[in-house]
């Protein structure tokens, strides 16, 4: 076992300036992994309060319009603080340049502004939740967002700063993916974790300006009185719903991309085999890229669109299926015959391959315009999003945190505690939220702050569910906090992964090589080559 090297990017400046104005992709990753984090704790704890509310149908903790502004904050937090920049802006700034040889992205200056622009959007956030109310639900629709009081303006321009900072990180992995690669590292040699932040960031340059258009747009009509989306002053509300769409289902596959491309890559590291259909993988990630700008008005199937929209939107949500169908059965494929390890990332991988398809199966159920009529704004809605974005992105996110944290930090977690924390939020996310497919379907509409008495059971059964998921969260943070400090030295690569960012050191140097890298084998070539362990 290796000990932690003497230099490293952790100790190559000293001092919060020589963080603060960093322009090492290392360092701005682990700034934006802090950020989402405290991010994602905010949330969670709205999150626990609007089940502790849900706990009975009589009020238990706060008053209704409370109530209101909780999930409303929640759900923006979740979306625009924490799952829109969570992969790329923090594990893909991190180990990117490193996956293909580079000593940095294209754009270091760049890159740290994307860092403060988020950073400015999250103040606007904060300020809207100190000094006032914002009870619109995550989605701002209209034309009650341009009617309501509280921080609508504050709240929105916020999420509009933040579009900046996922744009900004768009087109600098675009062109680092592009015009620095390693020498010999031809596009299908590239580890498929870069494949899907290159789709992903196709869909941040092309999709965010939008939703960026769109807000402007919102805040213009609640200052200047502008009749744009409120029908009392001549606007139309359904296009609000448009334009939010057309951004916020690409939105959707921002987040859920690069998970898939994490995936990809525990997959084959801790099956120990080469990836199955590798080109496949790849292509279905832009394909998922090029459908997810088609698909957007089913979101609207009861808002009133033509007939004829709603067959062929429906049609083209079918589709969205096939290229997410190809990438898990590469998986299966891949695992198939393998020397499958049950460390923590495969227990996530395993918990994503379970609870992303089945939040993908019930979105089929949605894409059917007979079922969705009665399901929609169901609780049925909120558990198949959960399960696609928390059963699917988050699992990704904290599979890709434990497979690059000793990366990050050098050192080891402790390994027991992080299977007891994977069966924890395991078995807590499915009792939250499988039951909540059984109360959608008997009717129970969402955002409701009482409920018949025929809905407790479940709701109750849900709301102890999420407690248990907590519990899980809290072990996590204690033994990954434990760890940067007391945890055992990692070794260069204590996984046996063959990309090149297990070539290098852990923690890795300011210069990420001290050697340039020379591909020798592909990245999944286990049927060629055993790496060595160094834990």
């Amino acid at each position: 076992m290796k000990g932690i090297p003497e230099n490293h990017y952790l100790n190559a400046a000293r001092g919060i300036k020589s963080w603060l104005l960093t322009l090492d992709h290392k360092r701005i990753g682990v700034l934006y992994l802090f950020g989402i984090m405290a991010a994602f704790l905010v949330g969670g704890v709205f999150a626990m309060l609007i089940r502790l509310e849900l706990l009975s149908p009589a009020k238990e903790l706060m008053e209704a319009d409370t109530y209101n502004h909780v999930f409303t904050l929640h759900g923006a937090i979740m979306i625009f603080l924490f799952i829109i920049p969570s992969i790329p802006a923090a594990l893909g700034n991190f180990v990117l340049p490193q996956m293909i040889g580079a000593k940095d992205v294209a754009f270091p200056r760049l890159n740290l502004a994307s860092w403060w622009i988020y950073i400015l959007g999250s103040a606007f956030a904060v300020y809207s939740i100190a000094t006032g109310s914002i009870d619109t639900g995550w989605t701002f629709y209209t034309p009650y967002s341009t009617e309501s009081t509280g921080s609508v303006v504050s709240m929105t321009l916020g999420v509009f700063i933040l579009g900046f900072s996922s744009i900004f990180t768009g087109l600098n992995f675009i062109v680092t993916i592009h015009k620095m690669r390693a020498p010999g590292q031809t596009w299908f040699k590239l580890p498929l974790f870069v494949w899907g932040l290159y789709a992903t960031a196709i869909i941040q340059v092309l999709a965010t300006p939008v939703l960026g258009i769109t807000l402007i747009l919102l805040i213009l009509e609640r200052v200047a009185s502008i009749g744009i989306f409120d029908p009392a002053m001549g606007g139309d509300p359904v296009l609000f719903q448009h334009f939010f769409w057309f951004y916020s289902h690409p939105a959707v596959y921002i987040m859920i991309l690069p998970g898939m491309g994490i995936i990809s890559e525990l997959v084959s590291v801790f099956s120990h085999k080469k990836i199955f259909g590798y080109k496949a993988i790849a292509f279905s990630s832009l394909a998922i890229a090029f459908i997810s700008f088609l698909v957007w008005g089913h979101h609207m199937f009861v808002s009133g669109q033509s007939q004829l929209a709603a067959m062929l939107f429906s049609l083209l949500t079918f589709l969205v299926g096939i290229p997410s169908g190809i990438k898990v059965f590469n998986w299966l494929a891949t695992m198939y015959r393998g020397r499958i390890t049950f460390e923590a990332p495969m227990l996530y991988t395993l918990s994503f391959l379970v609870l992303f398809t089945i939040g993908g199966l019930t979105g089929i159920f949605l894409g059917a315009l007979a079922v969705d009529v009665h399901l929609h704004d169901t609780y049925f809605v909120v558990a198949h999003f959960h399960y696609v974005m928390m059963g699917g992105t988050v699992m990704a996110f904290l599979g890709g945190l434990h497979y690059w944290w000793p990366k990050i930090w050098g050192r080891m977690y402790n390994e027991l505690w992080a299977k007891i924390s994977v069966a924890f939020i395991f078995v807590g996310f499915n009792m939250t939220f499988f039951t909540q497919f059984i109360l959608g379907a008997q009717g129970m509409p969402r955002r409701y702050y009482s409920y018949l008495d025929q809905y407790q059971p479940l709701h109750g059964f849900s709301s102890v569910g999420s407690w248990v998921m907590g519990i899980g969260f809290i072990i996590m943070g204690i033994y990954l906090v434990h760890a940067i400090f007391k945890g055992r030295p990692a070794g260069d690569n204590p996984w046996g992964a063959l990309t090149f960012e297990w070539q290098t050191t852990s923690p890795p140097p300011r210069e990420n090589f001290t050697v340039p890298p020379v591909l020798t084998h592909g990245p999944y070539d286990y049927d060629k080559i055993v790496p060595e362990r160094t834990a």
